[in-house]
């Protein structure tokens, strides 16, 4: 597997040379997120405007096939079809592998309630307080690395013992320092940033899938 994460950032690099001075911390993400599956944890992401957008675009690459095909081992085949005989046989073709992951950024009814009956900004550190574990990573991504919601996320993670990774730009803000791995792009302007992040997680997305599913 050591062999595919490099081939993996390697052609990253190749891609988007400019990436290069942040592929040991990309590789370091990945053994973060690694780690957290193999203790049987889950992803908590959350980011705002189109990082809330990258935020689900993770959530859909780890928790169903995203290159590769990921059918379900024949022991839960077999347990379908105990459950149900007809239902079962269709389960069983067309579910695929999943990596838990869970974008904070989705739930309408809650966010709205908490940040009209509490406070706006701490939307996502209640929903990392209820959903987080300490075998859990949460995600912050933020461009400017110094949005005040993720950053109370973030505080949140740590006082729970969960791993926190951040995804952003410029100087990386007040993210870098809360993060226990901080991928920042060396782009300033808010929309080159957010070009690049999509080429890092897609390949995180990538070896995850590798590791757990090739």
């Amino acid at each position: 597997m050591e062999d595919r994460v490099e081939a993996r950032l390697d052609e990253l690099v190749v891609r988007y040379p400019s990436l290069e001075c942040e592929k040991k911390n990309i590789k370091d993400a990945y053994a973060v997120l690694e780690e957290c599956y193999q203790r049987g944890g889950k992803l908590l992401v959350a980011g705002n405007g189109g990082s809330a957008s990258d935020a689900e675009h993770i959530v859909g690459e780890l928790m169903k096939g995203f290159v590769k095909v990921r059918k379900v081992d024949a022991a839960f085949a077999q347990k379908l079809s105990e459950a149900d005989k007809v239902q079962g046989s269709e389960l069983a073709d067309k579910l695929q592998g999943a990596l838990p992951a869970i974008a904070l950024v989705d739930h309408v009814a809650l966010s709205t309630a908490y940040l009209n009956d509490v406070d706006p900004m701490l939307g996502f550190a209640q929903q990392v307080n209820g959903y987080g574990r300490e075998e859990d990573v949460f995600l912050g991504i933020s461009t400017s690395g110094n949005s005040k919601n993720i950053l109370y996320a973030c505080t949140v993670a740590k006082a729970k013992g969960m791993r926190v990774i951040g995804l952003t730009g410029r100087d990386g803000g007040k993210l870098k320092a809360m993060s226990d791995v901080s991928i920042v792009v060396p782009e300033q302007e808010t929309f080159k940033i957010q070009e690049l992040h999509l080429p890092v997680y897609h390949a995180l997305c990538l070896m995850l899938e590798e590791r757990f599913f090739g």
